[in-house]
């Protein structure tokens, strides 16, 4: 028998807060966490605006020092998680019943690049010992796992900005099938590190906008490109009875989740939307849903030409006449661009507007563009009674994944 599967705790680190509160309370408010980039120099590249996250200090110095800041957010955004959760290895949870599904689309790419400057500069012999343990992306998996003492399985999912949402949509997957009882499942990445920077500013994927105001704009028909971003955001997903025995606060219930490929370009949408439509369709049917079912969309959104165009035709194909009653917003308007982190924190938006009853707005989108005709509530945040919650996350490789969260009914 297939098991129900809930979130019982929320962590975060963003441009916006270094908690999941702080974080939405600016959500809810419309603020944007954008401002010029200095934690690199961008003074030789077109790029000046970023969201970066602030006034971040690892709670280990000792540890701090043997992992790459992906991983620091990731681990901090756990424990503030399963804290909210009440989940603690070996106390309520049996060790071998906990396991981590997590995501980063460039694992610990500033370390990487630290160390090969440092090697050019004095030598190879100067390369650090645990450059290797810092640097690969399933070590977020692995750090989050060592902290929380979780001895299920521990996988790091590698899907560009789908890994968040991919993350969670897996782990509902191993929870319903019995193959563990809690998962710490999202996203984390750190991704301003001068070279990378560069490779996405010269991919022409980067809004170019010097005004914090009118750089990442989705559905605006002067939208130029993404922000980046930065961060981590972590739920915890457990099977219903599994929490309902523990006495856990219910927040939301995980009850869809697709999961395609467009198998056409590295970095291009496809231009007919079809496999993003491919996995909104496959979480409605999972969910045993109808799409007018559908209360709220948080939307891929990045503020690129052709992702919001080929997104909105996608939510089209899907919806038909129900696309246009259905409120849609991109939150990337305000955290930027997380990369593996995006889903993760998106999801994490839903779970907050079924809680709160509020729609999250669309900031900075201003400017109309004609065939972007759908509900992308520009006007604020909204109340609004929202029992079902659709998020999409597409990434480059083609990867596209969707997951519907519900408000928990007995």
């Amino acid at each position: 028998m297939e098991k129900r599967v809930v979130i019982t705790g929320l962590g975060a680190i963003t441009a916006l807060g270094n908690t999941a509160d702080a974080t939405w309370a600016r959500i809810r408010r419309g603020q944007h966490g954008f401002a010029e980039i200095t934690k690199i120099d961008v003074s030789d590249l077109k790029v000046k605006i970023g969201a970066q996250v602030r006034e971040f200090e690892f709670h280990d110095k000792r540890a701090g020092r043997r992992m790459d800041l992906f991983s620091q957010y990731g681990v901090t955004a756990t424990a503030e998680a399963m804290a909210m959760a009440g989940l603690k290895s070996g106390e309520n949870i049996d060790a071998d019943r906990l396991s981590v599904y997590v995501g980063s689309g460039i694992g610990g790419i500033a370390t990487l690049e630290k160390e090969i400057r440092k090697s050019e500069e004095y030598g190879l012999r100067k390369v650090s010992p645990v450059l290797v343990p810092m640097i690969i992306g399933n070590m977020l998996a692995g750090q989050i796992a060592i902290a929380n003492r979780a001895k299920g399985s521990a996988l790091d999912i590698v899907t560009a900005c789908s890994c968040g949402t991919n993350a969670i949509g897996e782990a509902w997957r191993a929870i319903r099938h019995g193959y563990a009882d809690a998962i710490i499942a999202g996203g984390s990445e750190a991704p301003f590190a001068p070279t990378c920077f560069a490779g996405f500013v010269n991919m022409t994927a980067m809004s170019l906008s010097t005004d914090p105001d009118r750089a990442s704009i989705p559905f605006d028909k002067e939208r130029d490109g993404f922000v980046m971003g930065e961060g981590s955001a972590i739920l915890i997903l457990e099977s219903l009875d599994f929490a309902l025995a523990r006495g856990a606060k219910i927040l939301a219930e995980v009850v869809g989740y697709g999961s395609t490929n467009d198998a056409f370009h590295i970095t291009q949408p496809s231009e007919t939307g079809e496999g993003a439509a491919q996995a909104m369709r496959m979480a409605i049917d999972a969910a045993g849903l109808e799409p007018g079912d559908i209360s709220y969309i948080n939307a891929h959104g990045t503020s690129t030409p052709l992702n919001d165009l080929f997104e909105t035709r996608a939510i089209k194909m899907v919806f038909g006449d129900c696309a246009y009653d259905i409120p849609i917003s991109s939150t990337k308007s305000m955290t930027g661009h997380m990369l593996g982190a995006a889903g993760a924190i998106e999801a994490m938006f839903c779970v907050k507007a079924i809680n709160d009853g509020v729609v999250p707005p669309t900031v900075g989108c201003r400017v109309k563009d004609e065939e972007l005709d759908l509900d992308y509530v520009t006007d604020g945040s909204r109340r609004a009674e929202v029992r079902y919650a659709l998020s999409n996350s597409l990434g480059f490789g083609g990867h596209n994944a969707t997951i519907i969260l519900k408000r928990y009914e007995d």
